[in-house]
């Protein structure tokens, strides 16, 4: 049984649904909030599924969900969760319901974006000045479109009282991130062993952007090449020679693709990448981190330790342990 000593006040929380929203990315948020209410056998966290009417809104698949009620005028809550797709075009016609939103902004109560209700919060002109995560997808649009808030490609952003991520399962991250922060990292990890999420994903984490999107409509396949080869050999790197030759191009037009589309070199890139699945190993498995460092084709632990510091700001044991609250040093402490 899980035991929390010194709970903070419940927390009122205020599940607020918008056109378009993700059923799914609702889910996610409350199951980690009453998981977080069961294994404390407390009421930490009170939620409430409000509307801006108090009529059933349509989630992305038309399917109509009744709330509980109307989002109230003062607010009656601690927090406030948005959820919903993309927002009209036009404020048009939506300022009474804007104005719901902005009464909580100037409350200073902490308003969590979750998918397109960032932008929906955005559009309240409450996210102006904050740090904000968005889906890849429409990071562009969203920067373009509100371009007082400052679009991050992190998988969430937590600042000062505003959070946001781009919706999917980062909604659950942002979500264990908040109940970390009110009721303590110990059952933060708890929660997210219950619900079987392999591990919690810091908000510094980037968002996972697919090769083929991040070169735009330029078609690169010899470039895709290169990029799959080396994430197929991480364990005995490839020279960028041998890369070259696989693709069938020289190394210098290997190195202006990457140069001209990835502002980077073919060595640097495939570092990165082997220290990001390091960094996954590390966090996701027991592994000790020797083994780790040997299956991402570093050459011992000093050479595997000196460049994840230097890529990554700490030492792998000090990743560890920042990330996997409760965790005690295990033998791999001295090969770090």
């Amino acid at each position: 049984m899980f035991e929390l000593k010194d709970y903070q006040p419940a927390r009122r929380v205020a599940l607020l649904l918008l056109p378009g929203f993700s059923l799914h990315e609702l889910a996610l948020a409350r199951a980690a909030l009453a998981t977080a209410n069961r294994l404390a056998e407390a009421e930490l966290f009170l939620l409430t599924l409000y509307s801006l009417d108090g009529q059933p809104v349509g989630d992305a698949d038309g399917l109509a969900i009744a709330v509980q009620q109307a989002l109230p005028a003062s607010p009656a809550y601690d927090l406030l969760f948005a959820f919903g797709g993309e927002p009209p075009a036009s404020r048009a016609g939506l300022e009474p319901s804007l104005a719901l939103l902005q009464q909580a902004g100037k409350l200073d109560i902490p308003l969590l974006g979750v998918g397109g209700g960032t932008a929906w919060l955005a559009l309240a002109g409450v996210m102006a000045g904050y740090k904000t995560s968005v889906h890849w997808m429409v990071a562009e649009r969203y920067a373009e479109r509100f371009p007082q808030s400052a679009v991050s490609s992190n998988l969430f952003e937590i600042d000062r009282n505003r959070m946001s991520c781009g919706g999917g399962m980062a909604t659950l991250d942002l979500s264990l991130a908040l109940i970390g922060r009110i009721q303590g990292m110990e059952l933060a990890a708890a929660v997210s062993e219950v619900l079987m999420h392999e591990r919690m994903r810091a908000a510094d984490e980037r968002q996972r952007v697919p090769l083929v999107s991040q070169l735009g409509g330029s078609a690169q396949p010899k470039l895709v090449k290169a990029v799959t080869l080396m994430e197929g050999n991480l364990e005995d790197p490839l020279t960028t020679d041998e890369i070259a030759d696989r693709v069938c191009v020289s190394r210098r037009q290997l190195e202006r693709l990457f140069k001209q589309h990835l502002n980077s070199v073919p060595s640097q890139y495939y570092l990165e990448l082997r220290l990001k699945r390091a960094r996954q190993l590390l966090l996701q498995t027991s592994k000790s981190i020797i083994q780790i460092g040997l299956s991402c084709g570093f050459s011992s632990g000093p050479h595997f330790s000196s460049a994840y510091r230097n890529h990554f700001g700490v030492t792998p044991r000090e990743d560890r342990l920042r990330n996997q609250p409760g965790r005690r040093a295990g033998p791999e402490a001295a090969e770090s």
